[in-house]
């Protein structure tokens, strides 16, 4: 499908009065989701994405089998907090009754506003688990753990998918016309192949065509990097809303930009003090969260997203990933808009 070039879409593509988005009987305020990212998407990170004007956030993948045998990282990444709901808790695992106990157990904890089940990661460990994208070469057992899970929570249900193991997109057909079938409320859809990983472009048009298929609202996923790449991808599939994961690792604001071109027409600017802003505040979550030194550890990786593409960043990314303390990083980063401002 050609693309048409993002810098010529303008809000007034979208259809006068674009309906909310409903997932169930959840009514949503806006039309932006972060994706579920492992080892991204923590609480801290959730947290700052919804301050930036997000819809809904989601939390990393969470193993079934992981909450069945008590595992305490895995209790650990169901930390929350009320002020980034509404929640999505995404789930994966292959044994139909392991995920509908997952499921009842979230659903209990009352945590969660939707619950997902992964059916597109293409991880290998857990493909060897017949989790995730593994499932959309099984459809039958698929199938079972829609129905255990329907079954074992009252939680607007939704699922994530990619394309299938071809690029023709059958298998993602298959999978929403049975989600449908088994009182699914959502359909999140990534048009990549389980193979393709994140390489080469997310066929759009499979978007559209599944939009066309299904009664079910469908988010689509894949490629959005600015605001206006958001826009063209509703504007041309005709999906309900958007979900957003890379983009948001760089400009933490992109998926509030979203929002306000949609809503308001206009294209909010980030400044770069903007985002060295947002840096401070990351790192002031993860420390409230993990700790003074858990969270350096971890903001190694994370903080040098924020200066990609800068004038000069390659030291200051280099320093970035070596910070032993929260007072360090924050001298880096102010110590380097300093230098951007002269």
């Amino acid at each position: 499908m050609t693309r048409q070039p993002t810098d010529s879409v303008s809000a007034a593509g979208m259809p006068s009065g674009s309906p909310a988005l409903k997932i169930g009987p959840l009514h949503i305020q806006g039309k932006t989701l972060l994706a579920p990212l492992a080892g991204i998407t923590n609480l801290p990170f959730r947290c700052l994405i919804k301050e930036c004007g997000a819809g809904v956030v989601c939390s990393e993948m969470i193993s079934a089998k992981g909450l069945f045998y008590n595992s305490e990282k895995t209790l650990a990444l169901l930390a929350t907090c009320p002020k980034e709901r509404p929640l999505s808790v995404q789930i994966f695992g292959a044994e139909p009754d392991i995920m509908a106990r997952a499921a009842a157990e979230i659903s209990q904890m009352g945590i969660a506003d939707i619950l997902d089940i992964n059916f597109g990661c293409s991880v290998k460990k857990v493909l060897k688990q017949g989790a995730g994208a593994a499932l959309m070469n099984h459809l039958p057992m698929s199938q079972k753990i829609l129905e255990a899970v329907r079954r074992a929570t009252p939680l607007p249900l939704t699922i994530k998918i990619r394309s299938g193991w071809d690029a023709s997109g059958s298998q993602a057909f298959a999978m929403a016309d049975m989600a449908e079938k088994e009182g699914v409320d959502a359909v999140v859809f990534h048009p990549r192949t389980a193979t393709q990983g994140f390489k080469g472009h997310a066929d759009w048009d499979l978007i559209r065509r599944i939009k066309q298929q299904t009664a079910l609202p469908v988010i689509g996923n894949g490629d959005i990097l600015t605001p206006s790449d958001a826009l063209t991808m509703l504007n041309q599939t005709g999906c309900d809303a958007v979900m957003i994961g890379r983009g948001a690792m760089t400009n933490p604001f992109l998926l509030g930009q979203v929002e306000a071109l949609i809503t308001q027409g206009i294209s909010l600017p980030v400044t770069v003090s903007d985002i060295f802003r947002k840096m401070v505040r990351l790192i002031q979550l993860y420390v409230s969260h993990f700790g003074e030194t858990t969270a350096c550890r971890m903001l190694r990786g994370r903080l040098p997203w924020f200066v990609k593409g800068m004038p000069g960043c390659t030291e200051i990314r280099k320093l970035l990933s070596r910070i032993t303390s929260s007072e360090q990083a924050i001298e880096l980063i102010q110590n380097y808009e300093y230098r951007l401002s002269l």
